[in-house]
């Protein structure tokens, strides 16, 4: 049987944080943030910023990011979403703090 504690250990080992977001979702929200001002920005330049690619974007980490309500896709481009940001920010930090 599979334990919490050992699904704990699993996603920590993976780097997986309590929202369900791994280094690569990081990443790409700190990308989109930082050097995008938090968009709008076409898929292209996320995937060259990232040097990822586009494929992998599109299906791998963008829906999840979508569903989570981080970032919505618009004609112009990928945006974050800025309050579910800010309160993942604060999140992260007092996980960080125990």
């Amino acid at each position: 049987t599979v334990t919490a504690e050992i699904a704990h250990s699993a996603l920590d080992m993976l780097a997986v944080d309590r929202r369900g977001l791994d280094n690569l979702d990081r990443r790409y929200l700190e990308m989109l943030e930082e050097r995008f001002n938090g968009g709008p920005a076409g898929v292209e330049s996320i995937a060259a910023a990232l040097a990822e690619d586009r494929g992998t974007l599109e299906d791998v980490i963008e829906p999840y990011l979508i569903q989570q309500g981080f970032i919505v896709r618009t004609a112009r481009g990928r945006m974050l979403v800025w309050n579910l940001l800010e309160s993942y920010k604060i999140f992260l930090f007092k996980i960080n703090k125990l």
